[in-house]
């Protein structure tokens, strides 16, 4: 009994197994009908298909690859005239350059501050570097040490605020308005007289009438070429006088700590 009921139990899990079979398409015991195996290889194990993501799929699946070349970690090479990632060192610009220094402008610069009247190149007067004023300040600040004047903090304290005042001055007589670097640099540069003023003062006493001329050209030569820049950098048409006397003012505070 316990054997028929065990041998009738299997072919009763037999036929049922069968009969789902016949009902999914495909068979438990591992075999799949052609058209089953075919959709399969084609969507994947879930019926999903893989090949059109790039990625999950059987490499025969995919479509085709392009070969390694090796070549993955070597730069391309750049065209000439074009800005790019280089391994040479002749296409880097200037160390100067880098830094902002370009004394080809800051030698036009002051030729201009000591005459006026010549036409500068215009790149050069917009050029709004800082490694002129700060040598001629030095040099305002060392010529005044040789003549047993230690005025190093009236010089920054002068400067910055006389910066300063200029900047919201010409903010409201500009219409493009002006940077704070422009107005360190005209100001800075324009200083140059006041160093020549200087070194006369070392040799000859300006409390004397010679001395007050000679200081009264100074500033109204410090203040015509500052004007001159300013109206030039911020195309100030017909407003060079205006510009000129708060520049005269600043370097008249200059010119009092050269003669006293």
């Amino acid at each position: 009994m316990a054997g028929y009921g065990s041998g009738q139990g299997l072919d009763q899990q037999g036929f049922f197994q069968t009969q789902y079979e016949d009902q999914q398409g495909y068979d438990m015991g591992g075999g799949q009908p052609p058209q089953q195996q075919q959709q399969w290889q084609q969507e994947g194990s879930y019926g999903y298909d893989y090949s059109q993501q790039g990625y999950g799929a059987h490499p025969g699946m995919m479509g085709p690859q392009t070969p390694y070349t090796g070549d993955i970690m070597t730069p391309e090479p750049v065209p000439a005239g074009s800005s790019g990632y280089t391994d040479s060192f002749d296409d880097e610009p200037p160390l100067l350059e880098e830094l902002g220094i370009n004394f080809e402008h800051i030698y036009q610069k002051t030729l201009t501050v000591l005459n006026p009247l010549r036409d500068t190149d215009p790149a050069a007067i917009h050029d709004s570097d800082l490694a002129g004023p700060l040598v001629f300040a030095l040099a305002f600040g060392g010529t005044l040490l040789l003549a047993g004047k230690v005025q190093f903090g009236y010089i920054y304290g002068i400067g910055g605020l006389g910066c300063l005042t200029m900047w919201m001055l010409l903010n409201l007589m500009s219409l493009t308005g002006v940077a704070v670097g422009c107005i360190v640099s005209v100001l800075g540069y324009c200083l140059l007289p006041m160093v020549l003023l200087n070194c006369l003062a070392i040799v000859f006493p300006l409390e004397s009438l010679v001395g007050t001329i000679a200081t009264l050209v100074t500033i109204g030569w410090c203040s015509l070429s500052a004007s001159k820049l300013f109206v030039t950098e911020l195309a100030m048409d017909s407003q060079q006088l205006l510009v000129a006397y708060p520049c005269a003012l600043l370097y008249g505070v200059f010119a009092l700590l050269t003669v006293f």
